[in-house]
């Protein structure tokens, strides 16, 4: 039924994780993690549940690879039940390789595609979700898109409202059909980036769209903290996903993350705690607030 794509483990040897990559560039975004050599480090095999999220119903956007795919496994691993809305409509073999380990959990995945710039199509992820599982405890706003351009002028605005459009609409449209579903103890956790509190100066576009998400993240906190939900974000600086080779040139990807003090990119599986703790009894006295998961960054929040 499954494609035969191995989830992908750390071990003694991925510890060793190279500070360079190959060479390699993906024409299509979102880009695929089974393209991708290294592949991503989605599982960290040392990690044990311990039941924090026992029979919660958690929705990842773009969970099928990447960080999405590391938090799904982490959550299943925590004794929830995963729904993963994703883009690409034929086969995707990150989507079912996900699917399938977080079944071998035994927890039950469902998986929904469709374009989450259609304010229709979310409205869709949230009911389907209410019809298979009868209620939502989690919505995890993590996908994106990135184009970077040498120049502001470069930017078309069909680029600009393509960006915009898949990396903060779609999460304004999610969370506003998921609210009337989510209750006291329920979390929203959104996805933003290093670069919405150090600029990068080849993503303009997609820099402005991560700053709009922490703003998004707190002011949708206060505006339902009496409800007991809490909103949240989670900033990665450079990590390893499908995203990179999709959207930067071969020589650039060879040095990806290099320029962190720790010297190396971060896997998608060293942010999966951050997200586990954020939608957990856990972090029950923290909204408002944006974990940065980054190789030792300094900004300031």
């Amino acid at each position: 039924m499954y494609p035969k794509y191995p989830y992908y483990k750390e071990t003694n040897e991925t510890k060793k994780q190279p500070l360079t990559f190959k060479p390699q560039h993906q024409g299509q975004q979102p880009g695929i993690e089974n393209a991708m050599d290294p592949k991503p480090i989605i599982e960290n095999p040392d990690y044990n549940g311990s039941e924090k999220l026992q029979n919660k119903v958690a929705i990842i956007t773009g969970g099928d690879s990447g960080i999405g795919a590391s938090v799904a496994i982490a959550y299943a691993k925590e004794g929830a039940d995963l729904v993963i809305p994703y883009f690409y409509e034929h086969e995707n073999e990150d989507a079912f390789r996900t699917k399938k380990r977080i079944e071998e959990l035994g927890r039950k995945c469902l998986l929904i595609t469709g374009d989450l710039r259609k304010p229709d199509h979310c409205e869709h992820v949230i009911n389907q979700t209410i019809e298979s599982f009868g209620k939502l405890n989690i919505l995890v706003n993590n996908h994106g898109v990135q184009f970077p351009q040498t120049s502001l002028t470069n930017i078309t605005n069909e680029q600009f409202d393509d960006t915009f459009k898949t990396n903060i609409y779609s999460f304004f449209y999610l969370a506003k059909a998921a609210l009337p579903q989510l209750n006291d103890g329920d979390a929203i956790i959104n996805t933003t980036s290093v670069v919405a509190y150090e600029g990068n100066k080849q993503l303009i576009d997609y820099t402005a769209t991560k700053g709009a998400i922490v703003g998004f993240t707190r002011a949708l906190s206060q505006n339902i903290a009496d409800k007991g939900i809490r909103v949240n974000a989670v900033a990665p600086g450079p990590i390893w996903t499908p995203l990179i080779p999709a959207s930067f040139p071969e020589k650039d990807v060879e040095k990806f993350g290099a320029d962190t003090p720790m010297k190396k990119a971060g896997q998608p599986f060293e942010l999966a705690p951050a997200y586990v703790y954020l939608s957990s009894d856990d972090s029950r006295y923290v909204t408002g607030q944006v974990i940065h998961v980054n190789g030792g960054k300094m900004v300031s929040s």
